[in-house]
């Protein structure tokens, strides 16, 4: 069968299993439907096996590459990067393209200093990895004036607790900001704008996606962080130009869609540090009016969602075994995301 062809199918079936049964029974044969859309989803998205570009060093306004660290340079600020395979640049071809390199260059360019870039973020990297990112980094040396973490994706492929993965990412912040470091945190994207994966199972993992940002934020700033809201800040631009935003897996964002990310976070960033002069910043949405008109189903995803809800604890390893398939593992290891 075609994509297309699947997915019209995986839709139309699931429909049919929730109006035609009783509601635990539709459940559940949902359930198992949309882990079979997981499985199925594996052929659409692409394998990406590449490193994203080396790109830590010293920048500077207008400079065209960046001078190499060594003991003994010096840096106005140090900004640090921690997180998943989004922060570290997957997807991206030459390291302008990398999202830390455009916080480092647009730092650079507002305020005229000495912007030293650091990366700890991992492919494959869920919030249970941060605690060893920030542990690496307080074995480096001393911590960054400011820090940029993009997490939560492989949390939702992985089916994580949303209450024990928005804990782990106040933790990170927390130990970060206790040391006097700035800390933006672009939280959990939404995997709605992903078209390979195929509806209903597309909307569960945006919902599920959407409530773990929602958790973030909260977590974020108790922890004296700056959260802002990527999925509700990109969504719109994702659902309209998938062919621009995405790069060639279909699933990482490409230069187009990092360099969109990178606006979003770098006015929160300069601002908490005292250093932005574009105007006021505007309000945050709190939900995105394009992805929830994108929404497939409404009856039974709210269903479904309904069913984890009460099922999490009984179904938890059938369901993260079955979730992992959403993205094909790179190197051997997890998702990465």
């Amino acid at each position: 069968m075609t994509a297309s062809g699947w997915r019209t199918a995986a839709k139309a079936s699931a429909a049919t299993v929730l109006a035609g049964s009783g509601a635990g029974t539709a459940s559940w044969a949902a359930y198992r439907h949309l882990m079979g859309q997981a499985a199925a989803a594996r052929g659409v998205i692409g394998r990406t096996t590449a490193k994203p570009p080396e790109a830590d060093g010293v920048y500077t306004a207008g400079c065209a590459a960046p001078e190499r660290w060594r003991m003994g340079s010096s840096a106005d600020i140090h900004l640090m990067i921690f997180g998943d395979s989004t922060a570290a640049g997957v997807g991206c071809i030459v390291a302008d393209e990398v999202p830390g390199v455009l916080l480092a260059r647009g730092l650079a360019e507002e305020t005229g200093q000495r912007i030293r870039l650091s990366t700890k973020a991992i492919a494959g990297a869920t919030s249970k990895g941060l605690e060893g990112q920030v542990d690496a980094m307080f074995v480096a040396g001393p911590p960054p004036d400011a820090a940029v973490i993009f997490i939560g994706a492989n949390d939702v492929t992985k089916k994580f607790s949303i209450p024990a993965s928005a804990a782990r990412l106040g933790d990170a912040v927390e130990r970060l900001t206790a040391k006097g470091c700035v800390v933006a945190v672009g939280t959990c994207p939404d995997l709605g704008v992903v078209t390979a994966i195929p509806q209903p199972l597309r909307t569960v993992v945006r919902n599920w996606g959407r409530r773990l940002a929602h958790a973030q934020t909260a977590r974020t700033l108790g922890a004296g962080g700056h959260p802002v809201a990527l999925a509700d800040l990109l969504s719109p631009e994702f659902l309209a130009a998938p062919d621009t935003m995405f790069s060639a897996d279909r699933f990482h964002p490409s230069a187009a869609g990092y360099e969109l990310a990178a606006q979003q976070i770098l006015p929160v960033l300069a601002s908490a540090l005292g250093v932005w002069h574009g105007g006021p910043l505007p309000e945050l949405p709190t939900v995105s009016a394009a992805a929830e008109s994108r929404r497939a189903i409404p009856r039974a995803t709210a269903a479904f969602d309904r069913f984890l809800r009460r099922r999490t604890a009984e179904l938890d390893a059938e369901i993260s075994t079955a979730s992992e398939d959403l993205v094909r593992p790179v190197g051997g290891g997890s998702a990465a995301l």
